[in-house]
This record gives structure tokens, sequence and C-alpha cells, in this order.
């Protein structure tokens, strides 16, 4: 079995944003030379996250109204008792979640027609980076 780490650095202009990364990942795995097995994507940051959807803007903006709509901006969260401002950003990243595992088939990613890799920012504007791991054959 072969591996192969690599990392993704952040650093968004917005405080929130939702940025495709489905080809850089493949850059990764036809590197990594892995025909069949997995690759690991995940955030390594408690307010950011990795999803698999669709990459049609309309659902984006709706997928940011949700999660605002759940996990709210507001001054009362006690976790801002600690002298940080990002409760919703910690909230919002449970909802999407921190991981993603992707098959490897044949050599591709085997995603279904429509799917696409998101690293998910809802506290930006600073340094942050993704763990890519491939794991296979």
């Amino acid at each position: 079995m072969k591996f192969l780490t690599e990392y993704l650095w952040f650093n968004t202009q917005k405080h929130r944003e939702y940025i495709n990364i489905t080809g850089e990942i493949d850059k990764i795995l036809n590197k990594s030379g892995i025909k069949e097995g997995m690759i690991l994507v995940s955030a390594m940051h408690i307010t950011a996250g990795v999803y698999i959807n669709d990459a049609e803007s309309g659902l984006i903006q709706d997928i940011d109204k949700w999660l605002e709509e759940l996990a709210p901006y507001k001054d009362d969260y006690k976790h801002h008792y600690t002298g940080e401002t990002n409760g919703d950003s910690h909230l919002k990243s449970l909802l999407i979640g921190h991981e993603v595992i992707v098959p490897v088939t044949n050599g591709k990613l085997d995603l279904g027609p429509w799917q696409q890799v998101y690293y998910a920012e809802f506290d930006g504007q600073r340094r942050k980076r993704l763990i890519i791991k491939v794991m296979g054959e």
C-alpha cells in the first residue's frame, strides 16, 4: 500500500467562503500514482469544514443561508466570554463536518456526476490548512 500526504493552505478574502478543491485533489491523486484506494480530505481547523455537493452557485448560496439560519452570528455565545467572537463559526463547522473520504477507482476520483469537493471557511481572513491523504495501491 502506498500513501501520499499533501497540504493545501488558505487565506480567504472573506469571513465565509466555499472553495471548490476537486481539481487540487485530482492533481494530488495523479501525483500519488494510486489506482485503487481512497483519499481523506480534512480541515485542520475547528472553524472550517469539508463537504461534497453540487458546484451550482445558487445551491452554495442556499447552503450559506441555511448555515447562517441554524448557527447565526450573535454576541451572546458563551464561547465569546473567552475573548473569541467566532462561536457561530464553530457551530457551522459542526453542521458541515470537517472531513470527507473520496473513493479512488481505476486511478480516478469516484464521484457522482455532479459531486464536487469543497473547503468551507467560516472564520476566514487568516492562514489555515487542509490535509489530503491518499491511500491505496
